[in-house]
């Protein structure tokens, strides 16, 4: 009976099996499961490794000696590593006009533009280039008599009175952040533009019908149907700006004359020093920092377009209200 009972059981597992809803399932299950492994594998697992290293004094060598959370004490009372951090202000200034001017230029080529879609793809362009290679191109570009030199001399400029642009402290910063915001900007361009052509077209004509123009079209139409995309590009673009580490590091060799960022810093502490215990610490304060900073730009940009949905439903009638006007013009 129990035999008979065991051979019905499998019997009706293997049924199942090849039913089409335990297809579906063992397919879900496995489609789950591998990438679950690979996430696991590569990131938390190292992850809690790394956080583990945070709490030890070490190198790749020597023996390990526990601290506790004295390294992560000593994050915040080195002055050259806490100041790094204070270099992340250029990249955010940068990531706030690199926003601006790809919001502004998708708004316009969201539309009927003449050469636009030649235009699109030069500003892309960057985006597709090794962030290494730029380091170079950028290099000799503002090298001492260089291209961006000898441009400026084009335009009158004395040689003797150009500042180094890769020395004067401060200025450097600035030169580094532009070549950030001409290599990311085509992309946040493009994500816009994406966002912006799937606007319903009639939603404009709806808005012309109450005398809207195109200011306000882009406050109320524009901005709240695009929500999404500008809170992500907003997020991507702060929390790139903390971890800014090619720029500097190719341009600037390896972050002189002040120009050394947090991941900068990690980086020597890491594998020119090897405190590897010191720089896990720094790694994790640095993801602390931005997942802070992701939460409070979300509360942020929750609060700022609470009026959105009550903008949609405005908006909604007064499209209903242009369908009821042509149906009048057609009768």
């Amino acid at each position: 009976m129990t035999a008979y009972t065991d051979h019905k059981k499998k019997k009706s597992l293997l049924q199942w099996a090849r039913s089409r809803k335990g297809q579906q399932i063992i397919i879900i299950v496995t489609f789950m499961f591998i990438p679950l492994l690979l996430l696991l594998t590569f990131t938390y697992i190292p992850f809690g490794e790394m956080a583990k290293f945070s709490l030890y004094k070490m190198s790749y060598t020597s023996t390990p000696e526990y601290l506790g959370l004295d390294n992560y004490k000593e994050v915040f009372k080195n002055k050259e590593i806490f100041s790094s951090l204070k270099l992340s202000l250029y990249y955010m200034a940068g990531s706030i006009i690199q926003l601006v001017l790809a919001l502004y230029l998708a708004t316009i080529l969201s539309f009927k533009t003449k050469g636009g879609n030649i235009f699109k793809g030069f500003m892309f362009f960057p985006y597709l280039i090794s962030g290494i290679a730029i380091g170079f191109i950028f290099r000799f570009f503002f090298t001492r008599g260089f291209v961006f030199d000898t441009v400026l001399q084009w335009c009158g400029f004395d040689l003797e009175n150009l500042p180094y642009w890769l020395r004067t402290q401060g200025l450097n910063n600035v030169s580094l952040v532009a070549t950030s915001i001409w290599r990311y900007f085509g992309q946040n361009m493009v994500l816009f533009i994406g966002a912006i052509m799937s606007v319903d077209s009639e939603l404009y004509e709806a808005a012309e019908l109450d005398g809207a123009n195109k200011f306000k079209q882009f406050i109320h139409i524009i901005l709240p149907s695009i929500k999404t995309i500008f809170t992500l590009n907003v997020i991507m673009s702060i929390t790139g700006s903390l971890s800014a580490f090619e720029p500097p590091y190719v341009i600037a060799n390896n972050g002189a004359n002040g120009t050394a960022t947090y991941f900068i810093k990690m980086n020597n502490i890491a594998f020119t020093n090897k405190k590897i215990g010191l720089a896990s610490a720094m790694a994790i304060v640095l993801f602390l920092i931005i997942f802070a900073v992701t939460i409070l730009q979300k509360l942020f940009f929750k609060y700022a377009f609470r009026n959105a949905n009550a903008e949609d439903q405005i908006v909604s009638k007064k499209k209903k209200r242009l369908a009821m006007s042509k149906k009048k013009e057609a009768v």
